[in-house]
């Protein structure tokens, strides 16, 4: 039986946005709008280490991202406001016929602070990722950011051999661009065990941080003991950390011990682990 064009080319799919607001009011940072449209939301929001930093985990209830599926997150930081932002597990981008997208927009007024730090991104062989994410920052403002990339599932033996991952990341302070990156990995080519591509490791992460640190703590930061291939560059005004590993859990573990050296001795805060990395 022949279905009607309309139905053979209809496939379900889920747009959701939300939208975050943080402000500061005396000692405190408080979320000043919350939006949300489809399945996108923030838990309640925590002071884990005391007012004036906020959590918020942010939440796709579908557990995983198909075909034809868009996020759109925005997050505004306001002046001298802080806010925490991560994820309660992997995002796991599903094999599809159609490309899925993600797009994030980040702003930070002068004196604020944003950590970004979700959980590993994990793409399926024969998924089409792409994701785009632009960050504006004012003034003095500090940006914590990371991720971390799993291509296939090595753990089933799933290798990355179709579909592609796409991601263009741009991060600008006061109009001027500080960081710029694109990237596409597609399924089976040679790049993924080439020396001068992945070589053979299926995840890799990256951490940029707006600051300048001295030689000491650069020192530290690269020799951490780890099992992941990683090291440091401080660029003017900011620190971009990278690495190949051969398990997400290995690069989030070495991005989390950076955090721990970095946040105190940059942001003057003792690194505190959400509890939900920890569930």
């Amino acid at each position: 039986m022949n279905l009607p064009a309309s139905t053979a080319l209809y496939t379900p799919s889920w747009h959701a946005e939300l939208e975050l607001g943080y402000g500061r009011f005396g000692d405190t940072t408080r979320p000043v709008q919350r939006r949300h449209k489809g399945p996108l939301r923030v838990q309640k929001h925590l002071y884990a280490e005391g007012p004036e930093v906020c959590q918020h985990i942010i939440v796709h209830p579908p557990g995983g991202i198909a075909g034809g599926d868009r996020l759109d997150i925005s997050a505004n930081v306001g002046p001298g406001a802080w806010a925490q932002l991560t994820s309660p597990g992997a995002a796991k981008w599903y094999r599809a016929a159609g490309p899925a997208y993600q797009r994030l927009d980040l702003k930070v007024a002068a004196g604020a602070t944003l950590e970004w730090l979700p959980q590993e991104t994990i793409v399926y062989s024969a998924a089409q990722a792409e994701l785009e994410t632009h960050i504006e920052l004012e003034g003095d403002a500090r940006l914590l950011y990371w991720d971390v990339v799993a291509l296939g599932r090595p753990a089933s033996g799933e290798r990355f051999d179709r579909g592609h991952f796409q991601s263009h990341l741009n991060v600008r302070r006061d109009g001027q661009l500080l960081w710029h990156e694109r990237q596409r990995v597609t399924g089976g080519d040679g790049l993924l065990d080439s020396p001068i591509g992945l070589d053979g490791k299926p995840v890799f992460a990256t951490l940029l941080l707006t600051c300048d640190i001295d030689s000491q703590l650069l020192e530290r930061c690269r020799s951490l003991p780890t099992p992941v291939r990683g090291d440091l560059s401080q660029l003017p005004g900011l620190l971009v950390a990278r690495c190949l590993a051969n398990e997400g859990l290995h690069a989030r573990d070495w991005l989390i011990a950076l955090w721990k050296l970095l946040r105190p001795a940059v942001l003057g805060r003792e690194a505190l682990a959400p509890r939900i990395w920890s569930t």
